[in-house]
């Protein structure tokens, strides 16, 4: 039975080319007086392992987040940009829906564009299909490359660097998607990226799940609209996500993954989890929420128990009336075999909201010294 408080807490066919087609039309055509060219450098890949489906994008442009990023778990991913049509996004992942493979789709949306040769975009299908196009009148310098599971692209760049030091980050880099997406923005920016500067940056993640379908469609979600160093900023952001909901989403799939008999994966998502607690720990967080958060998913999987009891009193000496706070530091006190000091403080977690009934259940569980 599930402890009581955590729910509480928190090569296509003709058929298939003629029904893109078709499909396209019922959308529009694209308008020749299509939106001015935006100077972008952008990256979409696809994670075989996790099935996990991104893009990351940096420019100098005001929130380039709205227009570029596309993704649909066990779908694909796409980035629209140059002279940027963003229902291009939408329209692609119609069209990997319903079939076609990445470099069918970038025939089909051509097909139907009267300014193609001013376009840019990357696809990668949830098969791990990838393709790019760079048209010839995109601005200098422009261009593209393409890798196992990932295509890079970008225009009104410093130069070719910019893609090939992106796409060498990538493939050479460690950890999870959304880190290795980044390490591409900041490989970019650091070969000179768009020559004309920074202003935005975004970061989509998807990921499929049958409990938590949301995640299809934003499981990692970030945009920083208007920001000096905006790749800097979004890795910020992402750290601060990593201590909300990294952990506990990681302990998700870790559990998805055993009821699937994958206990291989389910270790990986676990081993995942505890290194992002083991961080947020380290970094010395002072927000009492996150704090709260960190150190409720130690208490639960009995992980960095003393770390986690010092975050939990920070989180208290930040909030010392937050019934939820306090009953963190009494279920990790009760886990480090510490019953007194457990009961004390739930105690006074009962004392602030008298009427709760599991307060009160906590509160006989330490006393009788059983653990759910």
């Amino acid at each position: 039975m599930g402890h009581p408080r955590l729910f509480r807490k928190t090569g296509s066919s003709i058929a298939a080319s003629l029904a893109a087609l078709v499909w396209l039309g019922a959308l529009g055509a694209s308008p020749a007086h299509a939106a001015s060219d935006r100077g972008t450098f952008s990256i979409v890949a696809y994670d075989s392992v996790t099935q996990e489906l991104g893009v990351a994008v940096q420019s100098k442009y005001f929130s380039v987040g709205t227009d570029v990023p596309w993704a649909e778990a066990g779908v694909g991913a796409v980035a629209t940009q140059a002279r940027v049509d963003p229902s291009f996004g939408l329209k692609a992942l119609g069209l990997l829906r319903g079939g076609l493979r990445a470099a069918d789709v970038l025939r089909a949306l051509a097909a139907t564009d009267s300014v193609w040769d001013s376009r840019q975009l990357g696809i990668v299908d949830a098969r791990g299909s990838v393709a790019n196009w760079t048209g010839s009148k995109c601005l200098d310098w422009a261009g593209g490359e393409a890798g196992v599971d990932f295509v890079c692209q970008g225009n009104i760049l410093a130069g070719p660097a910019v893609v090939s030091g992106m796409a060498k980050a990538y493939r050479e880099g460690k950890g999870e998607m959304a880190e290795r997406l980044l390490a591409a923005l900041d490989a970019a920016q650091a070969a000179g990226g768009d020559k004309r500067g920074m202003q935005s940056a975004a970061l989509l993640v998807v990921r499929p799940s049958a409990a938590r379908p949301q995640f299809t469609q934003r499981y990692i979600d970030l945009r920083v609209e208007d920001h000096k160093t905006p790749i800097k900023e979004l890795r910020r952001l992402l750290q601060i996500q990593e201590g909300f909901h990294g952990a506990d989403n990681h302990f998700f799939y870790a559990d998805e993954y055993m009821a699937a008999g994958r206990a291989d994966l389910a270790t990986r998502e676990r081993e995942r989890a505890a290194e992002i607690l083991h961080g947020a720990l380290a970094r010395g967080e002072r927000d009492a929420s996150m704090l709260n958060g960190i150190a409720w998913a130690c208490a639960t999987h009995d992980l960095f128990l003393g770390d986690a009891v010092r975050a939990a009193e920070r989180a208290v000496s930040l909030e010392p009336r937050n019934v939820d706070i306090l009953d963190t530091l009494a279920e990790l006190y009760f886990r480090q075999g510490t019953q007194s000091k457990a009961i004390e403080v739930e105690s006074r977690a009962a004392t602030i909201d008298p009427k709760s009934q599991y307060l009160k259940d906590q509160i006989e569980r330490f006393r009788k010294g059983g653990r759910d």
